[in-house]
């Protein structure tokens, strides 16, 4: 699917990506990072949040990442880069805050998830700090939707990264789009997305989320039906 604003693509972004023009796009993503190799993290997901025991496997994470393919673009932020950290250089790092105040999981007597993320980005400069409550029923934002994707990122996160690492107009693409967040908070901070997202149904829903958002009133300016 092609607009004025965001073009989506239903495929393999190893594919996909050689054929696309790089200049001024911003490559920010949550890769499937082979997590499901390092963890149990499958099985702790489908445990510990009801809401994940219809989720799809993540395609790719069976297996180690390599990122590789991915830093040819100009700017480059990916999650999760702790667990491939070998095969980057250079950069910053950063961390997204999942607690925000709230105490941490073991003090609470779990420990299912993490209660921050890592962040690497291809710019240099000081670390930062991401704050915002994202664990389970405990979220800062979107409270009341459920989620569709086991690894969803707030959209207000994604919003607070692409103001740091882009400005407005700017084209930001996401080869992993899972369920779409990346694509939103473009819609929202007024900038142009690229998405590609392997699993068709994770795809339907991005593509259904990211069309509601750049319908919206304040960017229906050069919007192509």
């Amino acid at each position: 699917m092609v607009t004025a604003d965001y073009t989506l693509y239903h495929g393999d972004c190893l594919e996909i990506i050689p054929t696309l023009g790089l200049a001024n796009v911003v490559l920010i993503s949550d890769p499937p990072y082979g997590i499901g190799v390092k963890t149990n993290y499958k099985s702790r997901k489908r445990g510990a949040l009801a809401e994940c025991n219809d989720f799809e496997p993540i395609i790719g994470d069976d297996k180690p990442f390599d990122p590789t393919p991915l830093l040819v673009f100009p700017v480059v932020v990916l999650f999760g880069a702790n667990y491939y950290h070998d095969k980057l250089s250079g950069g910053s790092w950063h961390v997204w805050d999942k607690l925000d105040g709230l105490k941490s999981k073991r003090e609470l007597g779990f420990n299912d998830n993490s209660d921050c993320e890592f962040i690497w980005s291809s710019e240099p400069g000081a670390s930062r700090i991401y704050h915002h409550r994202w664990m389970g029923a405990m979220k800062g934002s979107e409270n009341g939707q459920r989620r569709i994707h086991p690894t969803q990122k707030p959209v207000a996160l994604m919003v607070q990264i692409i103001n740091r690492h882009t400005v407005p107009g700017q084209i930001v693409i996401d080869p992993y789009m899972g369920s779409g967040s990346t694509g939103v908070a473009c819609a929202e901070t007024g900038r142009k997305f690229i998405g590609i997202e392997k699993n068709l149904d994770y795809f339907r829903m991005a593509k259904n989320r990211i069309e509601g958002a750049y319908l919206q009133p304040s960017l229906l300016d050069g919007f192509i039906e």
